[in-house]
């Protein structure tokens, strides 16, 4: 299956900044520390290690320092911790004793169960581990008070350094520590981990799938046990047998009910990771999961629960599991899936976007008018897929997960995980933004199974060979924020930039059937009140006066801003003033885009809702891409998402002017322009002249 991806009118491919190429394969995430990335990954960490060996000195984190900051952004804790070096706690400290084993992760007085079960899942494979927390480190060799670990965020592996100072009280680790009191990597994993989100207050509640993919990169699977399908233990068989990482919870019943017991012995609202599956014989088979409680002891009260020396098992029939848990959470290393015996080969592509509230940030389904608005990838599915068990099966396999942004960080500035979701529409011929029309009459062909408040939603899907056109959303209108779409697929993808250029070039073009730009209509103007030449003053009157004879525009004239804009488009002679000839030209533009304007004004209360903005650029001749449309909303709408007429007519003459420089340059008229550096000066000064 050959599938292309095309940003339909979205930001100048934004998979080619991507570390993903269409030709990588995602297998590539246990070989994807490359040489020549790690190199530069570990150059930081490496130079300011020796740099604090040379000098003999220990290394203080300025970015993540050892004080309240780095620990709350909303109420201080009642109690005073003291920040102390392991060298400072115990005799030998160690970073890793025997290896790193799930045993090694103890929760303390921090709400993170989630990020803990994520990472003792971790430890059940090395080759992930090691990817995770390098092992060239220690508290003898090299010492200089310095340790790193690297996360994957968005698409790329971040190296984290942070200095070995962590929060104590009464000389005992405050929060997550090791069962060993000398070993240390458990505790400096949590506080790097902090410190990428801000604080360790940032860590309290959240998915364990959140942080398994922090560590692998991996795309994810979500079961509800109660709509769990039959094949669900074989399912997680060949999970544990391919890495994947698995954990599992109990709803709260209340959202303040976090963490109670049930009578049972588990707990709700509580994290846990599955380690291992086992099938025993006594009469009859049963087959047994083992998980592991972060809080490092055992809680199950049924059958099958086991306590062995440093081993804390929770072990339970699954028939008990599937009755006890709600949720069961998978993050694969590949999207292969798991009822599926045979590996494959996966691509990916990756686009980066946001939501813009009035322009792009258009909500679910349920908003019919301003649905149209959210960012539009385009999926073309060539070739379906090879199935040697069904020959006359005619689809195409593919995966979607959408990841919203920095949401956990910026949680000291208020900010919620917002409700997520996809549809995928099917499509003809249409290399343009989709309109209201289209949303209004046409059904989608697969969506999400539902809206929901994670980091990242993912669905596989099979579709026959086509076009389709893919829609993430947030659940309300107007909610602000970033995404990465990711679409895993099993044959090559060929959604390279020739495809997104091609749009480019469109973009950037002014509607040709109005002549090269210059878009001239018939009308009488209204000039007399000009005398020979007027100044930007002298045009702000005359404008006054001419719009004071159009009743039907409630407006008090153009700003000052808006005149300096219009004489510079206009103003051919280099005077700083227009003469009549100019002047006649600017108000046959202004009367046909008062025209424009009309049509979209419905309530006649002069303004316009910013997500109709594009549809009146568009009918001006301009073509744009997403990013230049948000941008539009954000400098010229108002609180209410509305553009007045003096908003509207100043973005439209800065629009002819920002084409008209283009054009200036374009001199194959092909939509493309070659600058030397003389003539890039000329182009800024010309473009400024217009604003």
């Amino acid at each position: 299956m050959v599938i292309e991806y095309l940003a339909l009118e979205t930001e100048a491919s934004p998979e080619t900044d991507s570390p993903y190429t269409p030709n990588n394969i995602y297998s590539a995430i246990l070989s994807r520390n490359e040489a020549v990335k790690d190199a530069k990954r570990l150059k930081n960490f490496l130079e300011l290690r020796d740099k604090y060996v040379s000098k003999n000195v220990l290394f203080e984190d300025p970015l993540f320092p050892a004080n309240d900051s780095s620990l709350w952004y909303s109420n201080k804790f009642p109690i005073d911790f003291e920040w102390k070096r392991p060298k400072e706690i115990c005799d030998n400290p160690q970073f890793i004793i025997d290896g790193a084993r799930r045993t090694d992760i103890c929760q303390g007085d921090l709400g993170d169960c989630w990020l803990l079960a994520a990472i003792a899942c971790l430890t059940l494979n090395e080759k992930l581990l090691y990817r995770v927390i390098p092992e060239d480190q220690s508290f003898t060799e090299n010492y200089a008070g310095i340790f790193h670990f690297q996360f994957w965020r968005y698409g790329e592996w971040e190296d984290v350094v942070v200095d070995d100072r962590i929060p104590t009280f009464n000389n005992q680790l405050v929060f997550t520590k090791s069962f060993r009191r000398n070993e240390f990597w458990s505790a400096l994993l949590e506080k790097a981990y902090a410190k990428l989100h801000g604080s360790y207050e940032a860590l309290k509640g959240g998915n364990t799938l959140e942080a398994m993919v922090d560590f692998t990169g991996g795309v994810t699977e979500f079961f509800e046990l109660s709509e769990a399908p039959k094949e669900l233990y074989s399912i997680m068989k060949k999970a544990l047998e391919r890495g994947s990482l698995m954990g599992c919870s109990i709803d709260a019943l209340l959202p303040s009910h976090f963490e109670t017991e049930t009578s049972s012995g588990l707990v709700r609202g509580h994290a846990y990771s599955i380690t291992g599956l086992e099938e025993v014989t006594k009469k009859t088979k049963i087959r047994l999961v083992q998980m592991r409680n972060p809080w490092g002891i055992v809680l199950w009260k049924g059958p099958w629960s086991v306590y062995i020396l440093h081993r804390f098992l929770d072990r339970m029939s699954f028939e008990d599991f599937k009755k006890n848990f709600t949720k069961l959470e998978i993050c694969n290393l590949t999207p292969d899936t798991l009822l599926d015996d045979v590996p494959h080969s996966w691509t990916v592509a990756v686009h980066e976007g946001r939501w813009v509230r009035g322009s792009s940030a258009g909500g679910c389904r349920n908003f019919p008018d301003t649905f149209w608005t959210n960012p539009q990838y385009r999926l073309r599915l060539y070739e379906e897929d090879d199935d040697p068990h069904d020959p006359a099966h005619v689809a195409c396999t593919f995966v979607v997960a959408l990841m919203q942004k920095g949401r956990r960080r910026d949680r000291i500035k208020g900010a919620k995980l917002y409700t997520i979701g996809f549809s995928i529409y099917e499509m003809i011929g249409s290399e343009q933004h989709l309109q209201k029309d289209f949303f209004l009459y046409n059904a989608s062909k697969v969506k999400c199974k539902s809206y929901i408040n994670l980091r990242e939603v993912s669905e596989r899907f099979s579709l026959p060979p086509g076009e389709y056109v893919i829609i993430p959303s947030t659940f309300e209108p107007h909610e602000e924020g970033e995404f990465i779409l990711r679409v895993f697929s099993e044959k090559n993808n060929t959604s390279e930039a020739n495809a997104n250029k091609e749009l480019e070039q469109d973009d950037i073009e002014v509607d040709k059937k109005k002549g090269k730009g210059e878009k001239v209509f018939s009308g009488n103007p209204i000039a007399k009140a000009c005398d020979l030449e007027i100044c930007a003053n002298e045009l702000k009157v005359v404008m006054k006066r001419v719009l004071e004879k159009h009743s039907e525009l409630k407006t008090e004239g153009f700003s000052l801003e808006s005149c300096r804009s219009m004489i510079a488009l206009m103003d051919t002679d280099g005077s700083g003033k227009l003469n009549l000839q100019e002047f006649k030209h600017l108000w046959n533009k202004i009367k046909a885009w008062q025209v424009i304007f009309k049509k979209y004004d419905k309530d006649k209360s002069n303004s316009i809702s910013s997500f109709e903005m594009r549809n009146a650029v568009n009918d001006a001749g301009f073509r744009l891409n997403n990013q230049l449309y948000d941008i539009i909303t954000m400098r010229y709408a108002d609180e209410h998402l509305n553009i007045d007429f003096d908003s509207f007519i100043c973005c439209f003459v800065r629009l002819e002017g920002m084409f008209r420089t283009f054009h200036a340059f374009d001199k194959n008229r092909d939509g493309i322009i070659q600058l030397n550096v003389l003539e890039v000066r000329t182009s800024r000064q010309l473009y400024h002249k217009c604003q």
